[in-house]
């Protein structure tokens, strides 16, 4: 932060510095025109003939110098804001803005912080500094004409930017919103193109957007013509204060020189001032784009950090969940409510269950991503534990860190919520494919992984055919639609093996696949996942004839619990769901 403010700064300096080399050559241009009109010697145009050169270099290079910092800190403040978001929104809770409008404020609002600073804060202490500079110099010629400049350049920089603020103030805060509905309609009409066309809506949703289009062109035309009025009438004040300054010096009796010098200083006094009007129409939308960051950076983080973390056990972990309640609301019933299960070194557990049972939500506590209403998630291992965060690698930073060095257990919530995703992740509900080539969407788990790592979990994931028809190289589209469902849940499922957690979790792998891919896609996960310890979340019973236990839950509790063999042969819901499978086979 300090590093910023001495960048901003030094820009302001520059700034400043720039417009009052401007001043300096109209004012000794002018002088020096005048004076030389009434033909002195040489000698007495000396001193103005080198300052007008000194000036009128200095004023080149001290505009790119306000250029070049400015910019620079600009950009700066972009990328920070925009890193600073996308920090807020990684461990944070659900935001309540969505697609394109989540989008919208990544990229539109952010470029606002650029504007905030280009556009408005260093331009207007550079006007400032100059107004000041030519009132003080009005002053020192004749207090008089300085009065009149004084009138002139509070109107164009104070009371003209002013009531423009006021009368665009309420059309800018419905600018973005209405930027953001027209990005989700051009959005939807991308992706959802193939669908609008098979059920004949897509000149309705063409009309959306066109709406949408209008709407927003509408509330910009408006806003642009406040500014245009506003500019028009800022030109008036200058074009009337300099023929009042000029008036003024006559009526005084200045001299020739006197008079131009004012004439032109005041002129050009209102260069840096002008442009405050239409940053005034700007910085009500810049005002309104902040609003829409902080509303998103306001989002509060759905786990909290640990004040002391702890250190991660050593050796093989385990892995053990008691009597875990979860609640997605206050006023709603516990997603998860008392759930039990170990996880041992090389165990493997499938959990089973009705849609809305619990199951993803026990993965999100498992991966930090749900912060527990009461219970616990512990891990203990066999061996000493590495450094804590934060330690210098002699010992665990904590108490709870020696603990665990001794193999003892540790809290999931005594360690760093991407320590604990380190720890325990794997193959999501929804993978996300990059517009990207397959080689950069496998190494989104691995980025340090060489291509033998790589191809391995291709060839475990059984996409090494695949890999090699299609190239490594190509491009994959975004959100997986150049890919089939079972390509895609196959990327996610060679991700996961390339990522090597020590706990791996699969949720619902053959979600949304026909009957024979999902069969051969659980047929070679099982296979995959052999020796490691794994947590599989599906509702596909075929082929957990191989886990070591079964997890049934139903409206957030362990309904039954036992192998394959000890449930298919106790009434209840696993035997039921496993006749249905059966039955739909056999057909």
């Amino acid at each position: 932060m300090r590093r910023m403010s001495g960048r901003i700064a030094l820009a302001a300096a520059a700034g400043v510095a720039a417009e009052l080399a401007g001043l300096a050559l109209i004012g000794s241009a002018a002088w020096l025109i005048t004076r030389a009109a009434e033909q002195p010697p040489l000698a007495a145009l000396s001193v103005a003939i080198v300052g007008v050169r000194a000036f009128a270099t200095s004023k080149g290079v001290l505009r790119y110098g306000e250029r070049l910092t400015g910019h620079d800190v600009a950009l700066r403040a972009q990328a920070t804001t925009r890193e600073r978001l996308y920090q807020a929104l990684v461990p944070a809770g659900p935001p309540s803005q969505k697609g394109a409008d989540l989008l919208s404020r990544m990229v539109d609002d952010t470029d606002a912080v650029q504007d905030l600073l280009v556009r408005g804060l260093l331009p207007a202490v550079a006007a400032l500094v100059t107004g000041v500079a030519a009132v003080v110099l009005g002053l020192f010629l004749l207090p008089a004409a300085a009065l009149v400049l004084t009138a002139g350049l509070l109107t164009a920089g104070v009371v003209l930017p002013a009531g423009v603020a006021a009368v665009t103030r309420r059309r800018a805060a419905l600018i973005a919103p209405a930027r953001a509905e027209l990005a989700a309609r051009v959005a939807d009409l991308l992706h959802g193109a193939a669908d609008l066309a098979a059920y004949g809506a897509g000149d309705r949703a063409l009309a959306a957007s066109a709406g949408a289009d209008a709407r927003l062109a509408a509330l910009e035309r408006a806003q642009a013509r406040t500014g245009a009025v506003a500019t028009c009438l800022g030109v008036l004040a200058q074009g009337l204060t300099v023929a009042g300054v000029v008036l003024v010096a006559q009526g005084a009796g200045a001299g020739s020189v006197a008079t131009a010098v004012l004439a032109l200083t005041s002129l050009v006094s209102f260069e840096p001032l002008l442009p405050m009007i239409t940053a005034a129409e700007r910085m009500t939308g810049v005002s309104a784009a902040l609003r829409r960051l902080r509303e998103v950076r306001a989002t509060p983080p759905a786990v909290a950090e640990p004040a002391r973390p702890a250190a991660v056990p050593g050796g093989p972990l385990t892995v053990e969940v008691e009597d875990l309640v979860v609640r997605h609301a206050a006023d709603r019933a516990p997603a998860l409510n008392g759930v039990a299960l170990t996880l041992t070194p090389g165990k493997r557990v499938a959990v089973v269950g009705p849609s809305g049972a619990g199951k993803s939500t026990l993965l999100a506590a498992l991966m930090r991503l749900v912060e527990p209403e009461s219970g616990a998630i512990r891990l203990s291992g066999s061996g000493p534990a590495g450094p804590g965060p934060g330690a210098d690698g002699d010992a665990p930073g904590t108490e709870a860190g020696t603990e665990a060095g001794t193999g003892k257990t540790v809290d999931l919530r005594d360690l760093p919520s991407d320590e604990a995703r380190r720890i325990m992740t794997g193959l999501t509900q929804d993978p996300y494919v990059f517009q990207a080539s397959f080689r950069d969407n496998l190494r989104l788990a691995g980025p340090e992984a060489d291509e033998a790592a790589l191809a391995e979990a291709v060839r475990r994931a059984r996409l090494e055919e695949w890999a090699e028809r299609t190239g490594w190289d190509t491009v994959l589209g975004e959100d997986g639609r150049t890919v089939s469902g079972g390509q895609l849940q196959r990327l996610a499922l060679a991700r996961a093996l390339l990522n090597d957690p020590p706990v791996l979790l699969l949720d619902e792998p053959a979600e949304a696949l026909d009957e024979e891919t999902a069969d051969a896609l659980m047929a070679d996960l099982l296979d995959a996942t052999r020796g490691r310890t794994t947590l599989l979340v599906t509702h596909r019973l075929r082929g957990l004839e191989e886990v070591d236990e079964i997890v049934v839950l139903e409206n957030g509790s362990v309904l039954q619990r036992g192998t394959h063999r000890e449930l298919v042969e106790v009434p209840g819901y696993y035997r039921d769901l496993w006749r249905s499978e059966a039955m739909v086979s056999r057909a």
